[in-house]
Order: structure tokens, then sequence, then C-alpha cells
């Protein structure tokens, strides 16, 4: 399950072990708050100790969050809903009525009782262990002899030694039991204080509509700056073509020479002009990313940029158009940004295949304070990841160094 691993057994252990003591706390201060303030609430009295008591609840439901995550490896997701615009009434309101609100005090009750069983059992299954291993240490001073069938008598610390193996042999199933009580506990405290089904779908749909969003207007920049290099660039070099070209052939006849000065011009902002249709062609999808992959791709681009480029490409077999895509311009951008602002000499990019997709890792030595701001560069590689579910992450302290990571999922 997503969120969820295989608890320390010693960490476990010291959880379930603690959790008693814990579950009568919240069981205590919770029930004792929850009772006084519905039953004063007719009175209006009431009312504020509903208020507080929520707070405490949410409060106790998210430091039981942290206690699991950090001691049974099971990452639990907030599961509320964000609180209304409004008066302190409605949002008072709307945590009151949130299900997510009674599902944590639903476990905070619960934990007393689950408490006191997983306490035992962890408690047994250890004290079952130590007190085998202990046999041979104190049956020399018993006042009794223990007889085990007819040949064997435990008296001494010699003959009580494979009571001490036995107990060794019983740890690693007590450990074994710890760990899996400790699984349990990680699913039940996921159960009640994550998200349901219900809540985590939308959050997906929420999600993925946000990157449909994101995606659209990524879509429509990049239009909107082809249509701008078109028409101050490659536009404009073809109309002063067109216009050397036509005046030189008004002057073909009577200035030859004039004619010739003109139609060299001409040529050269011809040439300027297929130079600049090359460039936009390469910003669009470069084709040396469609002939040969990523490798090559990125090693002509980093052939291209003034500083040293460390490059390291591991993505075999191919993934799909759009992640090439993606990560290209990530590492493109990248390293755009580290010519004009950050003043770095040095990059390491870094693109390797994990097993949910393709990872990009860009860290230069510059002056750091990079961000993603909306409608900067960076940003709008966050866009264009978010239209394959990726994400951009980007380390940038002041002083640096700067680290820009890129996850793109893809089924290999």
């Amino acid at each position: 399950m997503d969120g969820m691993r295989k608890p320390n057994a010693l960490a476990a252990g010291v959880y379930l072990l603690t959790n008693l003591v814990t579950g009568i706390l919240w069981f205590t201060l919770t029930v004792v708050l929850m009772v006084v303030g519905f039953a004063t609430s007719v009175l209006w009295v009431g009312l504020p100790i509903l208020w507080a008591s929520m707070y405490v609840v949410r409060g106790a439901a998210t430091i039981e969050r942290s206690w699991v995550r950090a001691a049974l490896r099971t990452d639990i997701p907030r599961p509320y809903r964000d609180r209304p615009d409004g008066s302190l009434w409605q949002r008072w309101k709307s945590q009151f009525t949130d299900p997510a609100t009674w599902r944590d005090f639903g476990y905070l009750v619960l934990l007393l009782p689950v408490g006191i069983v997983e306490f035992a059992s962890v408690l047994a299954m250890w004290a079952v262990a130590a007190a085998f291993l202990a046999v041979p240490f104190w049956i020399g001073e018993a006042p009794f002899a223990v007889i085990v069938g007819e040949f064997w008598t435990i008296d001494s610390f010699v003959s009580a030694l494979p009571m001490a193996v036995v107990g060794l042999a019983l740890i690693p199933f007590a450990a074994l039991g710890t760990r899996w009580i400790g699984t349990l506990h990680g699913s039940f405290a996921r159960a009640m204080l994550g998200p349901t089904r219900a809540d985590a779908l939308a959050i997906e749909a929420e999600r993925l509509q946000s990157s449909r969003a994101r995606g659209v207007e990524a879509a429509e920049a990049e239009r909107r700056r082809i249509e701008r290099d078109l028409h101050d660039g490659a536009q404009q070099r073809l109309v002063a073509v067109a216009m050397g070209l036509g005046r030189a052939k008004s002057k073909m006849d009577s200035d030859p020479e004039g004619a010739a000065v003109l139609i060299a011009e001409a040529h050269a902002d011809a040439k300027l002009a297929i130079k600049e249709l090359r460039d936009l062609a390469r910003g669009i999808y470069p084709s040396v990313l469609g002939d040969r992959g990523l490798d090559a791709a990125l090693s002509a681009l980093a052939a291209r940029v003034p500083i040293e480029v460390d490059l390291q490409v591991n993505v075999e077999p191919r993934p799909p158009t759009s992640v090439e895509s993606a990560a290209y311009f990530t590492v493109g951008e990248a390293l755009t940004n580290i010519t004009k602002h950050s003043n770095g000499t040095r990059a390491t990019v870094r693109v390797n295949r994990v097993d949910t997709g393709v990872l990009v890792e860009v860290t230069d030595n510059g002056q750091g304070g990079a961000e993603l701001k909306p409608g900067g560069g960076l940003a709008g590689l966050a866009d264009r990841a978010a239209t394959i579910d990726g994400v951009v992450v980007v380390v940038s302290p002041v002083g640096g160094p700067t680290v820009i990571r890129a996850e793109l999922p893809c089924a290999w």
C-alpha cells in the first residue's frame, strides 16, 4: 500500500508500549471535553467548549499522525476539507461537520482499548522470551528444581542453558510479532486518520483538473511564444528579403552594382531567417531528440552552452515522447538560467530511469536564489511537467548550489 512500509521492530515496540499511556491521555481529554460540551450546549456555555474540543481532537490527531509516521513508517495524508472563507461561526461549523474530525475523535477513543490489547500482546511476547533467557541466572538460587521428563532436572546454571537457547530462539518471533502488530496499527491509523477513498478520489480529480488547466495554459503560452518569435524574427527577416529583392530588381538595369549589393544583403537576411526558423523549430521539438533520443539531444544542448556540463543519461529503453520532451526542456531551461542568471561556471546533469519514470536532476555552482515564480521559466517547466502528472522541485538557497529536480512518471 502506498505510504506504508514495514516498521522497525524496536521503534514499533516502543510505540506500542507507550501507546497505552497516550491512549489514556487522549481518551480522557477528548471524551471529557466532548461530554461536557454537549451537556452544557443547551445553555450556550458548551459551545466554546465544543469549539475548543474540535481543536484538541485535530491537534491530537496531528500528533498521532506524526508519531505513526516516525515509529511505524506509515505516511498518513491530511484528510481535512479546506477552510471556507467567512465568519468564525462558518469556519467552526465547517470543522464541526467535517467527517474527518469525527474519524479523528473515533480513533482517539478507540486508542485506549486498542492500546491495552497491543501493550499486553507485545509485553507478553517479550516477557516470555526474557523469562526463558533468565532461567539460568536464577534457577541456582531457587528453593526448588524444575523436573522436565525423566532425564532432565533443571537446578543449576549449566542444566538451564537449553532454556536460554529457547529464549534466544523466541526473540526473532517476538520481533516479527511486534512488527506485525505495528503494521496492523499503522493500517488502523491510516484508515481512521487519513482520507477516505472518496476523499482520495476527489483530491485526485482536483489534481488532474489542475494539471489539465496548467497544461492548457502552458500550451497557450507556447503558442504565443511561437507567434511572437515568428512575427518579430523570421517574418521580419523575410519581409526585408522581399523588399531587398524588389529594390534590386528595380536597379538591375540602371545600377547593376547597387543591385548586386542589395541581393547580397537579401541573401544574408535569408540565411538569418533560416537560422531563426531552425532555432524556433528546435524550441518546439528538436529533430535530434525525435531521431536519436535524449542522450544525443542533451549532448548537443550541453555543447551549445558556454559553461562546463557534466552529463549522464541512462533512460533505456526510450521513454514516451512527452516524457522525453519534458526532460529535454527541463534541462534546457535550467542551463539557460545558469548561464543568464546564476553566474555559474559548472553544471551537473543527471537523467536516469527510475521505477516510476524518469528523474531529471540539474545542479549548478551558481549564486542560488532561483524560485518557481508565476510566469517565470521554471514555473513554465512545472506547468509542462504537470501535463504528464510530473513534479518539478527547485532547491536554491541564496549562495547556492541550486538543484532542479523533475520527476516525470511513465510506465516502463
